[in-house]
């Protein structure tokens, strides 16, 4: 199997319940991310024959998939044993040997359609311009800087073709214009939304996940962006915001990032 291939059939445990092909894929010291489970193998196996047990099915939708390197992320929706659809980012970093070794992701409770129409998962899907894919990540770690850490705001509208954005945020509407209109009704609400570091910009072609830390409203949060780029311009974006948890309630040490 190719990675790709591999980081699917692991999530498709969850709802297949098959622990010996999750323990299988993973590495014995598989580091795991989600502050919410213990590390290792061993941890995650236990939580796929938990699932396994549990009176309602867990389901698993693969929405994208893309490779870059040693890694691979995808966008996918999840229903963990019946409490709810919830849309989720997930990374996997490959091991020398071909099994997944770490685990990073956000997921949040999957929402209605925004202002606009669209959902956290509807939208372009086509992968392409593979020979693009390091301009494409570079164009987003400058946008990364220069708009969304905010060190270069008068650069915002070099990084779009007009008005032409298309955006799958819960809450914001297409454009710029959307955007602009949703950052300030925050601002009435006395609610920023800050980027301070970005931790991973992982890219295959025309798509570009960021992995970034800061705060929302305060309180500290992982942000997993998704963008498509189109001729040099970011054409659409994807999101998952979630709050960092307290690090008292942290089942493994190993932090968000």
């Amino acid at each position: 199997m190719t990675n790709k291939e591999k980081a699917l059939a692991l999530i498709n445990t969850f709802a297949t319940g098959d622990t010996a092909q999750a323990k299988t894929l993973l590495a014995d010291d598989y580091i795991q991310h989600n502050l919410a489970y213990g590390t290792g193998a061993d941890a995650f196996v236990g939580s796929v024959a938990y699932l396994a047990s549990a009176p309602v099915k867990t389901t698993v939708q693969n929405i994208r998939a893309f490779e870059d390197g040693d890694k691979v992320f995808l966008q996918t929706v999840y229903n963990f044993a019946g409490i709810g659809e919830q849309v989720a980012f997930d990374i996997f970093r490959f091991d020398d040997n071909g099994r997944i070794a770490e685990h990073w992701d956000n997921i949040a409770a999957k929402a209605a359609p925004n202002p606009s129409s669209h959902t956290q998962i509807d939208g372009y899907e086509t992968l392409k311009d593979l020979d693009k894919t390091e301009a494409n990540r570079q164009l987003v770690r400058d946008f990364l800087v220069d708009v969304m850490q905010g060190q270069h705001p008068e650069k915002t509208p070099e990084y779009f073709d007009g008005d032409a954005y298309i955006h799958h945020n819960t809450g914001i509407a297409d454009g710029l214009s959307g955007l602009g209109a949703a950052l300030a009704a925050l601002a009435e609400q006395g609610i920023q939304m800050i980027y301070t570091t970005v931790h991973q910009v992982l890219a295959q072609g025309n798509f570009v996940l960021a992995v970034s830390e800061g705060t929302f409203g305060g309180a500290p949060t992982s942000y997993y962006d998704l963008w498509r780029v189109e001729n040099g311009r970011i054409a659409e974006h994807w999101d998952v915001m979630e709050t960092i948890a307290a690090k008292e309630t942290w089942q493994n040490q190993n932090g968000k990032f």
